[in-house]
């Protein structure tokens, strides 16, 4: 059973930056390692892992800032791990947190990305524009949208 905790060690940055750079979307998208990890230190991102004891299994990048508040910035499961469910439980994780202070969950899917479309759409997401040629000349980002609530009459958690 996977157990969820924030990013807390420069190795295990590394590994997350390192699945990343041998997995798609990012190889199609020709991120390299060094700009990975930084997107994984990021300080104004919540990094969380799927852990299986001390092995990562994926991990998730949230962004609570901006005009997209509730930003699913990235999610990679590792090669182990994929088909096994472990995306779909950090998925949960993900907007189980993200719903804790947002209404809404966004994310970008590359068009060229059609695995994760489905499966994002299978979870209830819905298309709600096209950022043409965003990341790459070759390709656009596909921004979708989850929400249980409209912005002006959704009510937070309490503590």
């Amino acid at each position: 059973m996977l157990t969820f905790c924030a990013l807390q060690t420069l190795a295990q940055a590394q590994t997350c930056a390192r699945l990343m750079a041998e997995s798609e979307p990012w190889l199609t998208l020709r991120r390299d390692y060094d700009s990975l990890l930084k997107a994984v230190q990021n300080p104004a991102r919540e990094a969380y892992l799927a852990l299986q004891e001390e092995e990562i299994a994926g991990f998730a990048l949230l962004n609570f800032q901006g005009a997209f508040t509730g930003y699913l910035q990235s999610i990679c499961v590792a090669p182990g791990w994929r088909g096994k469910g472990a995306g779909t439980a950090l998925m949960e994780f993900a907007e189980k947190r993200i719903f804790r202070q947002s209404p809404n969950v966004f994310l970008c899917v590359s068009s060229f990305n059609l695995a994760a479309q489905r499966f994002y759409r299978r979870r209830g997401y819905e298309t709600i524009g096209v950022l043409r040629q965003y990341l790459a000349p070759e390709y656009d980002e596909i921004l979708m949208r989850k929400s249980i609530s409209p912005l002006l009459t959704w009510k937070p958690e309490t503590a």
